[in-house]
């Protein structure tokens, strides 16, 4: 039996090592590695098609900083090991990754969190766009200037240039600004 003081001893390294260790680890192993080597994920996105969906995550192979847009090739495809399920609320898919931006830094070998990441700003803080109002078979148009970056669907306000008046509109597909009346 260890004295007490030997016990606190080993409770502190444990703890030490725990938070060295830091974040949720994907316990994985790396998908299909007797045949694949060293792949990245749109690879073997496109040889694993027919596995169950809950088996295998995508993990950054790389640190990717807030504010960069996120690659397939900064990707690894890892299958879980038998017995983990991914914990809820992690992007898993290619559909889910490709394109979207880190809100925080994503590390490698870690799960990415849905809530780590974002769309793609559309419109830009700054940028001059048009603005346009619907009512029936009326349409009016103006320039605009954003004062907050949005992606399709964010509502965003906008100046308008030629009255010095702030509104509020959602961003369209093709980064106009559609308003309503108010």
């Amino acid at each position: 039996m260890l004295a007490p003081a030997h016990r606190s001893l080993l409770r502190r390294a444990a703890l030490a090592l725990a938070l060295v260790a830091g974040g949720v680890p994907a316990f994985a192993q790396e998908a299909g590695h007797n045949q694949a080597g060293n792949q990245n994920a749109s690879q073997l996105a496109a040889r694993n098609t027919g596995q169950a969906a809950g088996d295998v995550v995508l993990i950054p192979n790389r640190v990717i900083y807030p504010g960069e847009t996120i690659d397939l090739a900064a990707l690894k495809q890892v299958t879980l090991v038998p017995g983990k399920h991914k914990p809820e609320a992690v992007a898993t898919l290619a559909q889910e990754l490709q394109g979207k931006v880190a809100k925080r830094t994503l590390l490698p070998g870690r799960y990415i969190p849905t809530a780590a990441i974002r769309d793609a700003w559309l419109v830009e803080q700054g940028a001059a766009v048009q603005i346009y109002f619907t009512a029936g078979a009326l349409t009016i148009s103006a320039s605009g200037v954003t004062l907050q970056p949005g992606a399709a669907g964010d509502l965003v306000k906008v100046r308008n240039i030629d009255s010095g008046k702030i509104i509020s509109g959602t961003v369209m597909g093709d980064g106009t600004i559609m308003v309503g009346a108010s």
